[in-house]
């Protein structure tokens, strides 16, 4: 089925209730955002690759057993799976410990975040405090699984609770950042992150993607919101 097909299927599933939304994307505007997704990439990927380096040095020192990269199955645009890529933060087995967390969430929704995450690693701390756990999501950039700006991608377990409302993020290719990401991250609730996203859908331009990757640079380190 084509792309197009897809996002109008997904978006009549909603039902009569729920507040549609409506992808106006120009072909001018996908044109230049892919260029621009692809640029920022490579130039991501070359100007960073000594931060990639000591990342990696400094998680091997940490965990000698561990991997360096950890790859995680997200939802992307029309419902389709990928794989993530991101540094590792957590401890190799972080997976099979989340059950016994669940019940400590500190957000609300179909999300989990908990502060003082006891899987998360020393480095990990800190590489998520600054948000260059994230960095190698550059590569799914580059292959097209996401744009460097767009909608949180959301874990099949996640998508597996969302409502007609909640799946419209899904009418558009995910990203690295976007508003929910500039406007309080994790201090964010569920319902909130879904509005915000939503609303850039509504809205999106390449004046307002830029705009939000400049603002993304500006707090990427530092950020009190990220854990």
């Amino acid at each position: 089925m084509p792309p197009s097909m897809k996002s109008e299927a997904l978006s009549t599933h909603t039902s009569q209730s729920t507040p549609q939304v409506v992808v106006k994307d120009t072909v001018i505007y996908l044109f230049l955002k892919r260029f621009m997704d692809i640029f920022g990439a490579i130039a991501g990927l070359t100007l960073l690759g000594f931060i990639f380096l000591v990342v990696a040095v400094a998680i091997k020192l940490e965990d000698p057993k561990g991997p360096v990269f950890f790859s995680q199955k997200r939802v992307g645009k029309d419902g389709k799976e990928f794989e993530m890529y991101k540094f590792r933060s957590m401890v190799t087995d972080a997976e099979k410990r989340l059950e016994a967390l669940l019940k400590h969430n500190e957000t609300t929704g179909a999300m989990f975040k908990m502060k003082n995450d006891p899987r998360v690693t020393k480095i990990g701390r800190f590489i998520r405090k600054t948000s260059i756990d994230e960095l190698p999501q550059l590569w799914n950039v580059l292959k097209g699984d996401m744009s460097l700006v767009g909608p949180r991608p959301p874990l099949p377990r996640e998508v597996s609770e969302y409502t007609d409302y909640d799946k419209q993020r899904l009418l558009v290719t995910p990203g690295c950042t976007g508003l929910w990401q500039v406007s309080g991250r994790s201090n964010i609730g569920f319902k909130e992150m879904v509005d915000l996203d939503l609303h850039y859908i509504r809205k999106r331009s390449i004046l307002m993607d830029i705009k939000l990757i400049f603002k993304t640079v500006l707090i990427l380190f530092g950020s009190k919101d990220a854990f």
